[in-house]
């Protein structure tokens, strides 16, 4: 062991933070294809409400985008927090 734990931290960071992108990434995603996939079937059954449809689909997937920018903010304290001085 050669004493340099700060090394070991960063690494830790480095790596914490791209776990935190991969998983907080994935549930969005999903999320998205399927308020995607509601919207084309209902514009499918119903063409006339598809403007009514289309902004509630858009205000939907802003909600369901805002973990993964949460993840995003997290992973960038992991990195710019544990840079080395």
């Amino acid at each position: 062991m050669d004493g340099n734990y700060s090394t070991y931290a960063q690494a830790a960071a480095f790596i914490g933070a791209a776990i935190a992108m991969g998983v907080g990434s994935v549930g969005p995603a999903i999320g998205q294809g399927m308020i995607g996939k509601a919207a084309c079937e209902a514009a499918g059954k119903n063409p006339d409400a598809a403007s009514k449809m289309r902004m509630m689909m858009l205000i939907a997937m802003g909600l369901v985008e805002t973990s993964a920018i949460y993840a995003f903010v997290i992973a960038m304290m992991l990195i710019l927090y544990n840079l080395p001085a």
